[in-house]
């Protein structure tokens, strides 16, 4: 883990967000690396995703969040009865949602399954720790998209079945390849590989919380 500030103060993101679809009901949403979904405590931390997108859209709520250093797709409700249908597609695990990362070092396997439960590290705060006695269910499916050299990095495309805090860091950190640019869970080597973290949300897909039509959404990976 690199040296956490506390407080930790933002830095000021000057990329914007991008709206990729529109309607009435919903909006889905290109956040940059580098932003925050909500909002932090510290006055500084004020700036955000949710904080830029209601000075647009006043009645918009977030239905999930990507961490600050994640780029890609966001579902956003923009009515109490779009929010709620989608709220419980989440929890239905209705919501199909697809990362690209690059990995440090070669995976060998072409694709697999990382089944390891996730608790909050009470110790080392902002960390997660797997724990086997009071950790979460969190799985997350993975198939290698192509192996790179000079040096040795891997582009995943990471299918999480659940939903847990840092689940794709974590658990790339636990197979042995962290993603590059992780501050948190990545060696000194592939944190310093990269300038951000090298984690995109791509693809999203629900059903439309009013047509009931499914859709399926691509913010393009950037990297």
């Amino acid at each position: 883990m690199q040296p956490q500030a506390d407080p930790f103060i933002v830095p000021v993101c000057h990329e914007t967000y991008a709206v990729l679809y529109a309607d009435d009901d919903i909006l889905l949403i290109h956040k940059p690396s580098g932003l925050l979904s909500l909002s932090g405590k510290h006055p500084l931390n004020l700036d955000s995703l949710h904080h830029r997108l209601v000075k647009e859209y006043p009645s918009a709520k977030l239905l999930h969040r990507l961490d600050f250093g994640t780029s890609g797709i966001m579902l956003v409700a923009l009515n109490k009865p779009a929010n709620g249908n989608l709220t419980r597609q989440f929890q239905d695990r209705n919501i199909g949602k697809s990362y690209t990362a690059i990995l440090h070092g070669h995976v060998e396997e072409d694709s697999g399954r990382i089944s390891l439960p996730i608790a909050k590290d009470v110790d080392q705060f902002p960390l997660q720790k797997i724990c086997h006695e009071t950790g979460k269910t969190a799985i997350s499916d993975f198939r290698v998209i192509e192996r790179l050299e000079n040096p040795a990095r891997t582009r995943v495309e990471f299918t999480p079945v659940s939903g847990r805090t840092h689940q794709l860091r974590i658990h790339s950190q636990q197979i042995g390849h962290p993603i590059l640019g992780c501050d948190l869970y990545a060696t000194d080597e592939a944190f310093f590989m990269a300038e951000r973290l090298m984690l995109h949300a791509e693809i999203i897909s629900f059903d439309h919380p009013v047509s009931g039509e499914r859709m399926e959404v691509r913010s393009p990976c950037p990297f």
